[in-house]
């Protein structure tokens, strides 16, 4: 039983945003095109022009104003789409680089209470990588560059004192270790042999 190919299905690219657009710089016609960090609009004529539009609206672009001031500067705080999610930033960037989490979800909400080991300032909030990872870091981030990879929790190592341990899975278990890297030592043993 023979079935026929839509050819359509192949010509996307036809179809695609912007594809209609012209060049802001030349007149000529903008084309999708692909690169190493994705796909992208760009201009028929280069290497002459060269002219690229991004398609991807992760630029930290402005969603929303809110209407509170900045604590640090005093400017107006907005909401901002980013590379790696929602933020909330200064409306003053780059001249203020005031940054804080939506704070929105609620397994954030836990880790909020934990103060920051380092610098003893801030708290520790739960972010996400670049690669969908789940870590835990300061909010006074870039002063502070504390991070765990691993949930913390709240208590004190027996072996030298640290004030904050993390929660790791091993195959007897879920054990409590020292959050403090040159320590390790995992809570109810004796030195991590890791």
């Amino acid at each position: 039983m023979s079935k026929k190919i839509d050819h359509t299905l192949f010509s996307i690219h036809e179809r695609t945003p912007g594809s209609e657009s012209t060049c802001p710089k030349c007149g000529g016609k903008l084309e999708m095109r692909y690169g190493k960090r994705g796909a992208f609009l760009g201009c028929v004529n280069y290497p002459s022009c060269d002219y690229l539009q991004s398609l991807q609206q992760n630029d930290g672009h402005i969603v929303k104003r809110l209407g509170v001031p900045c604590p640090e500067c005093g400017q107006e705080l907005v909401l901002r789409q980013g590379k790696y999610g929602m933020f909330i930033g200064c409306s003053d960037y780059p001249n203020c680089h005031h940054i804080e989490s939506t704070g929105n979800d609620d397994t954030k909400s836990n880790v909020k209470s934990l103060i920051c080991p380092e610098c003893r300032k801030g708290h520790l909030i739960e972010r996400q990588s670049r690669f969908g990872k789940q870590f835990w870091a300061c909010d006074h981030y870039p002063k502070c560059k504390f991070a765990l990879n691993h949930p913390p929790v709240d208590g004190q190592c027996e072996a030298c004192g640290y004030p904050l341990l993390f929660e790791k899975k091993y195959s007897a278990g879920n054990k409590l270790v020292c959050a403090d890297r040159k320590c390790g030592h995992v809570q109810g043993q004796g030195k991590d042999s890791e």
